[in-house]
């Protein structure tokens, strides 16, 4: 990353470098979230994998995939993508102002929020119909991928400030 000195002697990221690296933070944020899903929760729940980013993708963009397959691809795909958003978001908290829990913080409100009334509106989730577990689960898999999308997104950036 090329941090790069301000007026007043601080380093500080443009915001292409904030962006470019919180895209990558949200990757690994999505990795860590699905790692802890397949290895963990759905084991442990018996849950079967959930296919919203994909009623996602095909609500909002004109795609059919034309088998299981390519659903799963789909699926995957747009999984990440979401999570680039994550990355995104934590990037604007961070040149906000904001650091470390409070960053984390903003992110997940504005983030989940923003899923949960999205999806709701396009009728993929019904939020009122979901049991406690299903609520925790939600819930405490998007916080996993909020704290490590900011711990990627804040290692690097202490990394390379020096």
């Amino acid at each position: 990353m090329g941090i790069h000195p301000s007026m007043n002697g601080s380093t500080e990221q443009t915001w292409g470098e904030a962006l470019g690296l919180g895209a990558v933070a949200g990757l690994a944020g999505t990795a860590a979230m699905t790692g802890f899903q397949k290895l963990v929760e759905m084991p442990i729940t018996g849950r079967a994998d959930s296919y919203a980013p994909a009623d996602l993708a095909e609500k909002v963009l004109p795609l059919k995939p034309s088998s299981a397959a390519a659903r799963k691809r789909l699926n995957y795909a747009a999984h990440f993508t979401l999570g680039v958003n994550w990355g995104l978001a934590y990037a604007v908290a961070s040149k906000s102002g904001l650091r470390g829990q409070a960053a984390v913080a903003a992110t997940f409100a504005a983030m989940y929020s923003s899923d949960v009334l999205l999806a709701t509106a396009l009728g993929i989730y019904e939020p009122t119909k979901w049991s406690l577990q299903d609520t925790v689960i939600d819930v405490g898999e998007k916080l996993i991928q909020a704290e490590a999308t900011g711990f990627a997104f804040d290692l690097v950036r202490s990394r390379a400030s020096g």
